[in-house]
């Protein structure tokens, strides 16, 4: 099993009254990639501000490759690479003497890893450029080359394609890629972009009013059949199709275009493909529809405010 890169134990965070973190608790490996996601102050920038020691807990422990956040501060956070969704440079300077500055902070940065970082960055000529005249996305590229100095073993990112435009959101995701698998780097991404964390994770947790609703692989999550998967058949007359299947089988039917949606039912297909042939209705093709990142994000969202999840 892959080194683990961060363990979070039971992490409790109250802001007087108000519990902002409640006795959380996950862990994140190597070359896996790791999307927390949840709404507007649910607590998730609370959370990266502790895992990065900018922030003390109430109580509870974070180990950064099993070294304690609290107990070696130093030591712990020298795993670590944070790219914040406002990420602090110094706009009279290039990009080049923002990471020059940054690693002459850090130890053991070489020449060789800035121009690593900056090559991974994508910023190419733009880093000889002062930051004033950078764009939000050009500045959040920056921040990755930062976040990159000291060869980290674990990349925290919070929103990092805000800003980007498509090429810069490819580009990120090829990037983020590249570093899990073969740098072995664990990744943890805070994110709104749903589609983009189906994506590139490899595990999900779901995360509201400081809690883990439901944490899994991302196959685990679409494969599950609380996610209600369906099968698209295009046919050429759907509305006489879907009246066929719906007084044979039973079977719910959704009328979409040119296809009908039913249920998730594979021993039930052959008969149906058979009945539809004999009444000289033409299939076009097939398609099984499994839910969203999204659709399932706002799902367990909806149940658990519905008090159907405990």
């Amino acid at each position: 099993m892959n080194e683990k890169v961060l363990d979070v134990v039971n992490l409790n965070k109250n802001y007087g009254d108000r519990r902002v973190l409640r006795n959380l608790s996950f862990e994140v490996y190597a070359g896996e990639i790791f999307g927390f996601i949840g709404p507007n102050g649910a607590g998730k920038s609370t959370l990266i501000r502790i895992i990065s020691g900018l922030s003390s807990e109430t109580s509870g422990q974070v180990y950064i490759c099993g070294i304690s956040v609290q107990k070696d501060f130093e030591k712990a956070v020298s795993n670590i690479g944070v790219v914040m969704e406002n990420c602090q440079v110094y706009p009279y300077m290039t990009g080049r003497q923002n990471l020059q500055y940054y690693a002459s902070l850090l130890k053991g940065v070489t020449k060789d890893d800035i121009e690593r970082a900056i090559k991974i960055s994508g910023l190419g000529n733009r880093i000889e450029d002062r930051v004033r005249t950078y764009s939000y996305g050009m500045r959040q590229r920056l921040g990755l080359a930062q976040a990159l100095l000291n060869n980290p073993k674990l990349l925290i990112l919070d929103e990092p394609t805000n800003g980007l435009d498509v090429n810069g959101v490819i580009d990120l995701r090829r990037t983020l890629k590249v570093l899990a698998a073969k740098n072995n780097m664990g990744i943890f991404i805070s994110s709104h972009a749903l589609s983009e964390l189906e994506q590139l994770c490899d595990t999900v947790a779901i995360f509201d009013r400081g809690n883990i609703l439901e944490m899994r692989t991302l196959d685990a999550f679409q494969n599950d059949s609380n996610t209600q998967r369906r099968f698209r058949i295009r046919v050429d007359y759907p509305n006489y199709a879907g009246k066929i299947i719906n007084l044979k089988y039973g079977l719910d039917v959704e009328l979409a275009g040119n296809s009908v949606i039913i249920p998730y039912m594979p021993e039930k297909y052959d008969d149906i493909y058979n009945d539809l042939r004999k009444r000289n209705l033409t299939i076009y093709g097939t398609t099984v529809i499994t839910k969203s990142l999204e659709d399932i994000y706002l799902d367990i969202l909806k149940e658990r405010r519905s008090g159907k999840l405990s």
